[in-house]
């Protein structure tokens, strides 16, 4: 239970001042700007979220891993489809995007991988 309420903290706290933004930018009749602050303040929140997959510590970290690449891949893949960042025209379209996503995830898991090594985290 503890772990949830410290994901609800790290996903929440971001999510709510990028959410308080994005309500700003409409009130401005800022549309575009507002949604996609708003698509971005759902990736972090669920990426600040998930980030507790990492604090459980009868997991390994393949398993930690490979979860948290299947929690993105059914959450953050569909937003950025929906978002609008992205053309999405044909099937190839939202291929692009997967390839995308692969590419970032992979980059990002690395360069976290090697910081939390280096630094001991």
């Amino acid at each position: 239970m503890k772990l949830i309420f410290i994901g609800l903290i790290r996903g929440g706290i971001p999510f709510m001042l990028l959410g308080t933004v994005a309500v700003l930018l409409g009130f401005q009749n800022k549309t575009m700007e507002a949604r996609g602050t708003f698509f971005t303040a759902l990736i972090v929140f669920i990426v600040g979220a998930s980030s507790i997959i990492y604090d459980i510590p009868q997991w390994g970290l393949v398993k930690r891993s490979t979860f948290h690449f299947m929690l993105m891949l059914i959450t953050i893949y569909p937003i950025l489809l929906f978002s609008g960042w992205f053309p999405l025209h044909t099937f190839k379209d939202g291929l692009i995007v997967l390839g995308i996503f692969l590419l970032v995830g992979l980059f990002l898991w690395t360069l976290f991988f090697t910081l939390a090594t280096i630094f001991k985290w």
